[in-house]
């Protein structure tokens, strides 16, 4: 690879090239710490346009930006807001038909003077919709056309050449997630709702509920705990894949007690074979930890990764139970898995960095 390096001229030096990233990052840091505390009411205005917004939010941008506001659209979409993205080329030809007079539109130039974002400004004030500009200058065409502009100001791109969109998109997509978040949390969104929208993954997996999850009665072994070890371990005899522990009842159907096949294990390797006339309740694990039925898949990881559990019976209000969740059947899910639904944003959760660090001395 060095080699191949050299015939191109590619500078070698390790840390220059580290310095020069960690540079591109610092500038990015600084724009968005300047861009959050020039945030003023047309945020909050065009916070509340969107939450008063009947219809869709309709995201729309051209170039970089248009990436940048597909991903907002995402975003919006995903914790609460209706939203869709329009291609500003596409939507001279047929596209602007997903626009509606109930809908809003938020627009990203850093510019404000992009041909087809100028072009588009005329066909949406013939529609009556308002807009929401995320743009450099309030004076730019985008600007003067909007209901509300969240002005971004004079941003230095990171590019060496300060030519290539990467400071500004990076600033666009803050103010996006910021939209989105605040949005949220006005909506009461809640992770029951985050998990209606991610059913796939492992994210969400962990957001259904443990009904979902869980081996159901029928395909769980249950048996009383009246029995002895002998005739627990032959009535519960199951074709297929079995579940690593009996789950056992009382006389009213409630979980008592918990004979896993480490159990069974261990009495056969110290040659307790009186133990398998004894009663099974002798040797059960009596009061076991068990989870409510309709808890969250992710509180089932957490509980037997904590506590090493292999089995965790499913229970009802009642303590009555109605499924299994098995170690093998979570074994993909980890506990600490790098996508989770985060936390709800609250003030004291707001991490000031200290300016010498980050941002060279200065603000």
């Amino acid at each position: 690879m060095e080699a191949a390096l050299r015939r191109h001229n590619y500078t070698l030096d390790a840390s220059a090239q580290i310095a020069a990233g960690r540079e591109v990052m610092r500038l990015e840091a600084v724009a968005l710490w300047k861009l959050s505390h020039k945030l003023d009411a047309a945020f909050q205005r065009a916070v509340n346009l969107l939450l008063l917004t009947k219809g869709n939010a309709i995201v729309t941008g051209m170039g970089k930006a248009g990436h940048i506001g597909q991903k907002i659209s995402a975003t919006l979409a995903s914790t609460g807001t209706r939203s869709h993205f329009l291609h500003p080329g596409e939507a001279f030809h047929g596209d602007l038909g997903r626009v509606g007079p109930t809908d809003s539109v938020i627009i990203l130039s850093q510019s404000g003077e992009t041909g087809e974002i100028v072009q588009l400004l005329a066909a949406l004030k013939r529609m009556h919709v308002p807009i929401i500009a995320i743009t450099a200058r309030r004076e730019s065409t985008l600007g003067l056309a909007a209901t509300e502009v969240i002005e971004l100001g004079t941003l230095e791109e990171a590019c060496s050449l300060g030519l290539a969109p990467s400071t500004s998109t990076t600033a666009m997509l803050a103010i996006g997630d910021a939209l989105a978040i605040v949005l949220s949390r006005l909506r009461g969104f809640r992770a029951e709702d985050f998990a209606k929208f991610h059913p796939g993954g492992s994210l969400g997996r962990k957001l259904r509920c443990v009904d979902e999850q869980m081996r159901p009665l029928s395909q769980c072994r249950v048996a009383s705990d009246k029995l002895t070890v002998r005739e627990v371990v032959i009535a519960c005899c199951k074709p297929g894949r079995r579940t690593g522990a009996v789950m056992l009842v009382d006389g009213e159907g409630k979980l008592s007690g918990l004979f896993t096949d480490s159990d069974l294990a261990r009495i056969v390797e110290a040659r307790r074979d009186a133990s398998f006339d004894q009663p099974v309740f002798d040797v059960m694990t009596r009061k076991p930890l068990t989870i409510e039925q309709g808890a969250r898949t992710q509180e089932a990881i957490d509980l037997m990764a904590g506590r090493k559990l292999s089995e965790l019976p499913v229970v009802d209000d009642a303590g009555c139970p109605v499924g299994l969740i098995d170690i093998t059947d979570i074994v993909s899910l980890p506990p600490g898995d790098d996508e989770a639904m985060p936390a709800p944003l609250t003030t004291t959760s707001i991490r000031i960095f200290p300016s010498e660090d980050v941002f060279g001395g200065g603000h």
